[in-house]
């Protein structure tokens, strides 16, 4: 699912609200997840999942097309751990 599409249903689902407001109300919250990760803050959102940055240290990788060894500096990366609920119903439970 694409980001208009969740707009789209959100839309569909709540007839009194218009979709432009239903887009800025997903816009803000993908903003504020956002915000939260790049100050380093958890984002968990009871039930689906937790959003948080992991650091991936500095390392020497390989060209894949040369085969030359290059340095990959640290970098930060977005990391989500499904929550319990969403696993369960993954799985069929």
């Amino acid at each position: 699912m694409i980001r208009s599409e969740l707009v789209q249903k959100i839309a569909d689902e709540n007839q009194h609200l218009y979709q432009r407001d239903v887009e800025k109300i997903v816009n803000t919250i993908f903003e504020e997840i956002i915000s939260a990760l790049s100050r380093g803050d958890r984002v968990e959102l009871r039930g689906f999942g937790a959003f948080s940055v992991k650091q991936r240290g500095a390392r020497t990788g390989r060209n894949p097309r040369t085969g030359e060894a290059v340095d990959v500096s640290e970098k930060a990366v977005p990391f989500f751990k499904t929550g319990k609920l969403l696993r369960d119903r993954l799985n069929g439970k």
